[in-house]
C-alpha cells in the first residue's frame, strides 16, 4: 500500500493543462512556418533566451510545487490506513530540510545563534542574558563557532566547483548537439557557440546557466547546514517560502491570462468586425468597468467570496484546498477585470483588418463570418495576443504582491512574495530592524519579473510586423 494519498488541486489541474496546451503549441508553432519564423527570432536573441532560462528555473520549481499528496500516518499493523490532514507537494519531499528544520524565532543569515537575546541558565554562572544557540543552523559546528567564516567559505566553493562540473556537461552535451546538426567538429561547434554564429542564441543560455551553476548550487548547498536567508517570526527558514512563493506568483500570471485572454479576444473581434449596436454595447461593458477603481473592485469581489469560503467549510477537507480555491478566485476576479486594454487593442485592429481588400472579396463570395473570423481576422491578430499574454505576466505578479500586501490577496496561510511583504511591514519596525524576509521577497521576485520583462521584449520585437 502507498505511503501517501495523491491530492489534486485545482490549480493543479490548471497547472498541468497548461503544460498540455504548451506542448499542442509547439506542434502548431512546427507546422507553421510563419510562426516558426518568429519564434525563431525569439532564439536568436541573447537577452531573450538569458531571460527565458531563468524563467525556466522558476517553472521547474512551480511545477514540483503542483504534485500534491497526503503523507500516511503511522499506525498499528491491520488498521485502516490514516493520512495527514496537511498537503505537501513534491517539492516539500525534496526540500525537506528546509521545511523541517524550524527554529525558535528570528536569525539572520548564516547565523548561529538567534538574533534576539535571551536569559538563559548556564551551569555555574546562573541566569545570564545572550543569544541562544540555533537548533539547526550551524549546529554541525559544534562549540567551533569561530570557523564559521571558513566552513561558509568552503562549502561555498565545493558547490561553486560542483555547480561548474554540471554546467560543462551541459554545454558539453549542447556543442556536440550543434556539431552533430550542422556536420562540424566539437571544437568548431563550440567558436561557433561563443562567437554568437549559431541560428540560436546558445552562449546567452550557457553563459546565464554558468552564472545560475555557479551562484545557484553553492547557495543550495550551504542552505543543508545553515539558514542562507535566515528564518521568520515562527522560525521557519525564508528560503523555503521564497521557492514556495514561486508556484503562487507563476498561477496567478498564468491562470488570470486563461480568463484574460478569450474574453479579450472573442469581445474584441467581435466589436471590431459586426460594429453597430454590438460594438456598442461592448464599448459600454468595458467602459462601465474601467470606470470602477480597480482595487475597490478587486477587494469587494473577494471579500464577496471569502464569505462564500467561510459559510460553507465542509466543501473543504484541507486547508490547503480552501487556500487553493482563494487563489484560483482571485485568478479569475483579476482576469475579470483586466481584460479591457486588451480587448480595445484588438477592437481597433479588427476595424482596420475588416476593411482590407481580401476581407470584402470574402464577403462578397458569401463566406461566412465565422470563417473569415478564424481564417483571417484571428491569425492576423495573433501576434498582438502573444506579445500581450507575455507582456502582462509580470503586472499580474506584481498585482499579488500588491492586493497581498493590503490583506485582499491570496489566503494567509498559503506562501507568496505578497504575503512575506506584508508580514515583513511589521519586522521592519523592530529595534533591531529585521530586513531579511523583505529583502529576499524582493530580489527573488525582482529576478522573475526582470525576466518576465526581458523575455516579453524579446517576443515583442520578433512579433512586431513592422520589425519583420
Amino acid at each position: 500500500m502507498m505511503g501517501f494519498q495523491p491530492v489534486l488541486l485545482w490549480s493543479d489541474i490548471l497547472v498541468w493543462g497548461l503544460v498540455a496546451a504548451g506542448s499542442g503549441f509547439i506542434r502548431l508553432v512546427a507546422g507553421s512556418p510563419p510562426l516558426l519564423s518568429a519564434w525563431r527570432r525569439v532564439g536568436a536573441s541573447p537577452v531573450g533566451m538569458a531571460a527565458a532560462t531563468v524563467l525556466l528555473a522558476f517553472v521547474i520549481v512551480g511545477l514540483l510545487d503542483s504534485v500534491h499528496y497526503r503523507p500516511r500516518l503511522e499506525g498499528k499493523p491491520g488498521e485502516q490506513a490514516a493520512y495527514a490532514v496537511e498537503v505537501l507537494s513534491l517539492f516539500d519531499a525534496l526540500a525537506a530540510p528546509l521545511r523541517s528544520r524550524q527554529e525558535k524565532t528570528y536569525s539572520e543569515p548564516f547565523a548561529t545563534r538567534l538574533y534576539a537575546k535571551e536569559t538563559l541558565d548556564l551551569p555555574g554562572r546562573g541566569q545570564v542574558r545572550e543569544y541562544p544557540r540555533l537548533k539547526h543552523g550551524g549546529a554541525h559546528l559544534g562549540e567551533a563557532e569561530a570557523n564559521r567564516g571558513a566552513d561558509i567559505a568552503r562549502t561555498a566553493f565545493r558547490g561553486a566547483l560542483l555547480g561548474f562540473l554540471g554546467w560543462l556537461a551541459v554545454a558539453a552535451l549542447a556543442t556536440a548537439g550543434v556539431a552533430r546538426r550542422l556536420g562540424i567538429a566539437h571544437a568548431t561547434a563550440a567558436g561557433r557557440i561563443w562567437r554568437g554564429e549559431t541560428r540560436f542564441a546558445w552562449n546567452a543560455v550557457l553563459a546565464t546557466g554558468a552564472a545560475m551553476a555557479v551562484l545557484g548550487v553553492p547557495l543550495l548547498t550551504l542552505a543543508g547546514d545553515y539558514h542562507v536567508f535566515g528564518t521568520d517570526k515562527v522560525g521557519q527558514d525564508v528560503l523555503y517560502q521564497v521557492l514556495k512563493s514561486v508556484r503562487t506568483g507563476l498561477i496567478i500570471g498564468l491562470v488570470t491570462t486563461l480568463v484574460t485572454l478569450p474574453l479579450a479576444i472573442v469581445l474584441g473581434i467581435v466589436a471590431g468586425y459586426f460594429r453597430g449596436w454590438v460594438d456598442d454595447l461592448i464599448q459600454y461593458v468595458y467602459t462601465v468597468l474601467n470606470s470602477i477603481p480597480g482595487v475597490l473592485l478587486i477587494a469587494a469581489a473577494v471579500l464577496m467570496m471569502q464569505v462564500i469560503i467561510d459559510t460553507h467549510p465542509q466543501w473543504f477537507s484541507t486547508a490547503a484546498e480552501r487556500a487553493d480555491l482563494r487563489l484560483l478566485a482571485l485568478c479569475f476576479i483579476l482576469g475579470m477585470t483586466s481584460w479591457t486594454g486588451l480587448c480595445r487593442l484588438l477592437r481597433g485592429e479588427t476595424l482596420k483588418l475588416r476593411e482590407l481588400e481580401y476581407i470584402q472579396a470574402a464577403q462578397a463570395f458569401g463566406v461566412t463570418s465565422s470563417r473569415i473570423i478564424g481564417r483571417h481576422i484571428l491569425p492576423n491578430l495573433m501576434h498582438i495576443v502573444i506579445i500581450a499574454l507575455v507582456m502582462d505576466f509580470s503586472g499580474l505578479v506584481l498585482a499579488e504582491a500588491v492586493l497581498s500586501y493590503v490583506g485582499i490577496g491570496v489566503d494567509p496561510t498559503m506562501i507568496s512574495f505578497g504575503t512575506m511583504i506584508n508580514n515583513a511591514r511589521m519586522e521592519l519596525g523592530r529595534e533591531p530592524a529585521v530586513w531579511w524576509s523583505l529583502a529576499a521577497a524582493f530580489i527573488a521576485m525582482f529576478t522573475l519579473v526582470l525576466a518576465a520583462n526581458l523575455f516579453a521584449d524579446a517576443v515583442r520585437d520578433a512579433f512586431d510586423p513592422r520589425a519583420a
